[in-house]
C-alpha cells in the first residue's frame, strides 16, 4: 500500500530526536580532559605519552606515535617505509583524498588500482598487474570498517619486496583471520577524527613493530629532529619535517575514549546485524558483505542501490540522489561520502600538487595514466552508494537500527514518486 513520503509532505518515519549523536560524553571525559587543561603542560604533554603506551597495548603494536590527525599518520607511514621522490605506491580507486594525497606530500606518485563491488576495498587480484619498477609500497585501506584480504596482499608484497601500509583509519578493532588490521602490514594509520569509532574531535596514531620505521616517522613527525619531545632535544633539523605531533588535551580525550571502545565496537555489531536483518529481503538494495575470515567494525553501514533493475543505469547518481534526499526527509542520517573516484580529483587530472606540475614532473618520476575508464567498479561504486555512521553507533541502540530500517523501506517501496 502506498504511503505518502516524507519528501512530500508525509510524516517522517524516525521521529525526531530519536537518534542520539555521537559520541557519548560521560563524566570520565570530563574528568580527564579538564585534569589535563589544570596541568602545566598542554602541548606534547603526558596525556600523550599515556595514550600512545595504551594504544600499543589494545592494538598489539610495539611502537607507536600519536599524531594531530590520521592523515598525518599517513604520512608518517610513507616516510617510514623508506618512499621516496619519484617512487610510485598503489592504492584503490576509491576511498578518502587523504589516502592518495598522502603520498604527494612525500613527493611519491599515487598508481589506483580498482576495488572490488562486494567488498568496497582494493581489488587485490589486480594489484600485480598495476606494479612497475618504481613501485615501493602499497596502500591497503580497510574502507569503511571493513578488512582488506590481507594474507593475499602481504603476498604479493613479499614476492615484489614492496612495502605494505594499512589505512586504518575506519578500521579500529577490525579483524582478518583473528589478528588486528594495524597487525599485518609494515605500518598503520589511525584517524581519530569526530567521526571516527575512536573519537578525540581529530587526532591520529601511527603504528608499526619496526624500530627502523619508527625512527623513520619519529624525524617527520618533529620537525625533522631525530630526537623527540620526551628526549633531551637538540633543535637540530637533519631532514625535512612537519609539526604532526598531537596535544595533550586532545590525547587526554582519547584516552578516555579508549577505555569504552570495546563496548563501543560490540553495540556497533549489535545494531548492524540487527538492520542487516531487517533490510535483507527488500529488493534492489545491495546490503554490505562481510566475507568470511572478516571481523567488520561498522564504521559505516554502506547500502548501494541496483540502479540496472530500477530502470536508471543511464543515471544513477542522480536517482540515488533523489533516494539518499528522500531518506534524509524520513529521519535517516545516511549520506554520499565520497561522489568521486580518487582519479578524477582535479589534483590527479591536472597533475600539478604543489606547482610546476610536481611531483608528477620530477626526473626520478615516470609517466602514469590517470583516464578514469580504467576504474569502472569504483565509478559505479561512487554513483549507486550511501551510507551512516551515527544510526549504528551508541549511545543508539537495536531499536534505532529498526527505526532506521523501516525508513528506508518506506521509501524503496515507493519510489514511484520520485520519478519525474
Amino acid at each position: 500500500m502506498s504511503e505518502k513520503l516524507a519528501v512530500s509532505g508525509g510524516t517522517p518515519a524516525i521521529p525526531e530526536g530519536a537518534v542520539k549523536s555521537w559520541p557519548p560524553i560521560d563524566d570520565l571525559d570530563r574528568e580527564v580532559v579538564l585534569a589535563s587543561l589544570n596541568g602545566d603542560n598542554h602541548a606534547f604533554g603526558p596525556n600523550c605519552t599515556a595514550f600512545q603506551n595504551e594504544f600499543a597495548d589494545w592494538n598489539g603494536n610495539r611502537f607507536t606515535l600519536t599524531t594531530n590527525s590520521g592523515t598525518a599518520a599517513l604520512h608518517l607511514c610513507v616516510a617510514a617505509c623508506g618512499c621516496g621522490a619519484g617512487d610510485e605506491v598503489l592504492v584503490p580507486a576509491y576511498s578518502w583524498s587523504s589516502s592518495a594525497t598522502c603520498i604527494l606530500h612525500h613527493n611519491c606518485i599515487p598508481v589506483f588500482v580498482d576495488i572490488d563491488f562486494d567488498t568496497m576495498n582494493l581489488d587485490v587480484e589486480r594489484i600485480e598487474a598495476a606494479i612497475t619498477p618504481k613501485t615501493k609500497a602499497i596502500m591497503a585501506v580497510h574502507l569503511h570498517g571493513l578488512p582488506v584480504d590481507m594474507e593475499k596482499v602481504m603476498a604479493v608484497a613479499d614476492r615484489h619486496g614492496l612495502k605494505v601500509i594499512e589505512d586504518a583509519c575506519q578500521a579500529h578493532g577490525a579483524t582478518f583471520k583473528g589478528k588486528k588490521v594495524g597487525k599485518w602490514g609494515h605500518c598503520a594509520a589511525f584517524s581519530f577524527n569526530q567521526n571516527k569509532c575512536l573519537c578525540s574531535g581529530e587526532g591520529g596514531m601511527f603504528v608499526t613493530d619496526s624500530e627502523e620505521m619508527l625512527e623513520r616517522a619519529q624525524s617527520l613527525w618533529s620537525f625533522g629532529e631525530t630526537r623527540t619531545p620526551s628526549q633531551d632535544r637538540d633543535y637540530h633539523a637533519y631532514a625535512v619535517g612537519w609539526m604532526y605531533r598531537n596535544n595533550d588535551l586532545t590525547a587526554a580525550f582519547g584516552r578516555s575514549q579508549l577505555k569504552k571502545l570495546d563496548g563501543y565496537l560490540a553495540q556497533q555489531r549489535a545494531n548492524a546485524k540487527r538492520l542487516t536483518d531487517c533490510l535483507r529481503d527488500l529488493p534492489h538494495l545491495l546490503l554490505p558483505s562481510e566475507p568470511e575470515g572478516c571481523e567488520h567494525n561498522w564504521y559505516n553501514y554502506t547500502i548501494r542501490f541496483d540502479m540496472a533493475a530500477l530502470g536508471h543505469g543511464g543515471d544513477a547518481s542522480d536517482f540515488r540522489d533523489k533516494i539518499v534526499a528522500a531518506m534524509n526527509a524520513e529521519g535517516v542520517q545516511t549520506g554520499v561520502w565520497q561522489k568521486f573516484i580518487l582519479p578524477v580529483m582535479t589534483v590527479f587530472q591536472a597533475k600539478n600538487g604543489y606547482g610546476q606540475g610536481c611531483p608528477w614532473t620530477c626526473p626520478l618520476s615516470q609517466p602514469v595514466d590517470y583516464s578514469p575508464e580504467q576504474f569502472p567498479v569504483a565509478q559505479k561504486h561512487s554513483d549507486t552508494h550511501t551510507g551512516m555512521t551515527v544510526p549504528l553507533r551508541a549511545p543508539n541502540g537495536p531499536e534505532v537500527a529498526e527505526l532506521t530500517a523501516a525508513a528506508i523501506r518506506k521509501v524503496m517501496e515507493n519510489l514511484d514518486q520520485l520519478e519525474g
